[in-house]
């Protein structure tokens, strides 16, 4: 089979390898499309690490896969059936087959493109975060960040009744995106003041509901700079490896109530992208409305892909690889 490999800073190698076996209670996935996430960007593709820390292990950084079952040894998914599968730490997904378990895959319907259907995976692990803020029916909320993340909550926000969904942005392309998707205002804060802004729409009082989507310990710090007294703050975003410095008097001045949210690590990785999978055959979401570009799934094109996702070229917002198996 081939599979990518990152052998040094920003570069990767396409070769063949064997193709993994399925043991009892697994499946055999041959992946058809896949996916780039910022967190692929921010701890994987984009440091410069030491030299011995290369290469990474195969098919890493990737985990946004979606792709046909050819071997099932499992009562839950048949041979044939289209499934998301989240990889391991052992194995990512920049590659043509993945051994998984039903704990990590979700079936997906026989119509439509699995390129598009894989979106549904990012907006899952979002959609965990939604839940945890509670009812958000005619409540004001800001976002911080507006890349796919970010889109997806503005996504489900605005579905979710929120009276205003003010998306943040240093990015005026990304910041059209959100108000397709649903944001009532949006803010550039290399443009204008942030504070005074969010202030402004709000009556003075702030959002209700403070979300940061971006990772920066900047944006972290303004999400509870611009909380109401007693607000909700999501925090979503995954900081760098280092402590990040905190101002706490805003904490202890607003006292909001403060809920970190991580759906990979909630115990239940794949309940909430099901969920997803369902309102888009419902047809009351669609996340792939996010996807600009498309690329193959060779040497140069994936890293060309990797590449304009992490410089934001070309308005990129999402970029999917199709496999050609043949």
């Amino acid at each position: 089979m081939k599979v990518a490999q990152l052998v040094g800073p920003k570069r990767f190698m396409v070769f063949d390898s064997e193709t993994p076996t399925a043991a009892d209670g697994e499946c055999l996935v041959r992946l058809d499309s896949v996916s780039i996430c910022g967190s692929d960007i921010r701890h994987g593709y984009g440091p410069v690490m030491p030299e011995e820390e290369y290469p990474l292990p195969l098919g890493r950084p990737c985990h946004e896969c979606a792709g046909t079952v050819v071997e099932s040894r499992t009562d839950e998914f048949r041979e044939g059936q289209r499934v998301i599968v989240i990889p391991t730490l052992e194995m990512g997904g920049l590659s043509e087959y993945l051994v998984s378990n039903p704990g990590r895959m979700v079936g997906l319907p026989d119509h439509g493109s699995l390129s598009e259907w894989v979106m549904c995976q990012p907006t899952g692990t979002v959609f965990y975060a939604c839940k945890r803020m509670g009812n958000i029916m005619g409540k004001s909320v800001v976002i911080m960040g507006q890349g796919a993340i970010g889109l997806s909550f503005t996504m489900l926000t605005a579905r979710q009744g929120a009276r205003q969904v003010i998306a943040v942005d240093l990015l005026d392309y990304r910041l059209e995106y959100s108000r397709k998707f649903g944001a009532t205002h949006t803010i550039n804060p290399s443009k204008e003041d942030l504070l005074e802004r969010v202030q402004e729409l709000t009556g003075g009082v702030g959002p209700d509901v403070s979300v940061e989507a971006a990772g920066y310990p900047d944006t972290l710090d303004m999400v509870f700079r611009m909380i109401r007294r007693f607000g909700t703050v999501i925090i979503f975003g995954i900081q760098g490896d280092d402590i990040v410095p905190v101002d706490t008097r805003t904490w202890m001045d607003n006292q909001p109530t403060i809920i970190p949210t991580t759906g990979a690590r909630s115990g239940d990785p794949i309940s909430q992208i099901r969920e997803i999978v369902e309102l888009r055959e419902r047809g009351w979401i669609d996340p792939a409305q996010m996807i600009t570009h498309r690329k193959a799934f060779d040497e140069s094109s994936i890293n060309e892909a990797y590449r304009m996702y992490e410089n934001r070229e070309d308005n990129i917002v999402k970029v999917v690889m199709d496999i050609d198996h043949s």
